[in-house]
């Protein structure tokens, strides 16, 4: 089995969604097709009060927003201090897998967050297991938190990559480089 996926991996803050972002400049300029979304930090002034999904064409939901005590009775699943919310991110984050076969697929990020909501999981297992194209996404540093991310990081089709302040501004091109050597 060839290594058809590249997993990004990292501490938080590291530059993970920074290193997908520049691989699609970089993919667009070699004319390489891709498709999915980011995970945007949303701040208010130094704070982060919450987080977005984003389409690889712009489109932007909701993911999760800071609690507040009027929101808590809500039933949204908490991850922290964060409401998540699933069907908001659903709304975006799902019609990725059903678009035309890109050459890459994005997924930033496959984490605690994004895995509450069940179709996504079971769309992202179909997309690595049966996928006619490459995967580039993120998954979390913490090993054991998730079986669903182990079980990707254990996969032998999948290149696993330490995103460090040290390597990411040569991560992209590096990561493209790979992508169009995969077959």
């Amino acid at each position: 089995m060839t290594n058809r996926h590249i997993l990004l991996t990292g501490p938080p803050g590291v530059g993970k969604t920074t290193v997908i972002k520049k691989s699609c400049e970089l993919l667009n300029s070699k004319s390489l097709k891709y498709h999915g979304f980011f995970t945007e930090e949303i701040k208010r002034g130094r704070e982060r009060v919450g987080f977005d999904v984003v389409t690889t064409e712009g489109n932007r939901s909701t993911l999760a927003r800071v609690s507040s005590s009027d929101q808590s009775s809500r039933g949204l699943p908490k991850v922290g201090k964060y409401l998540v919310d699933v069907s908001s991110f659903e709304k975006l984050a799902l019609p990725v897998f059903d678009s035309p076969v890109p050459s890459v697929l994005i997924l930033d990020e496959i984490g605690k967050m994004e895995l509450f909501s069940h179709s996504f999981s079971e769309k992202t297992k179909k997309a690595f297991n049966e996928g006619n194209f490459k995967i580039l996404a993120t998954i979390p540093i913490a090993k054991k938190a998730l079986p669903f991310v182990d079980e990707l990081r254990n996969r032998k089709d999948c290149t696993l990559v330490q995103v460090t302040r040290e390597n990411r501004n040569d991560l992209p091109s590096e990561i493209v480089e790979q992508l169009l050597k995969m077959k």
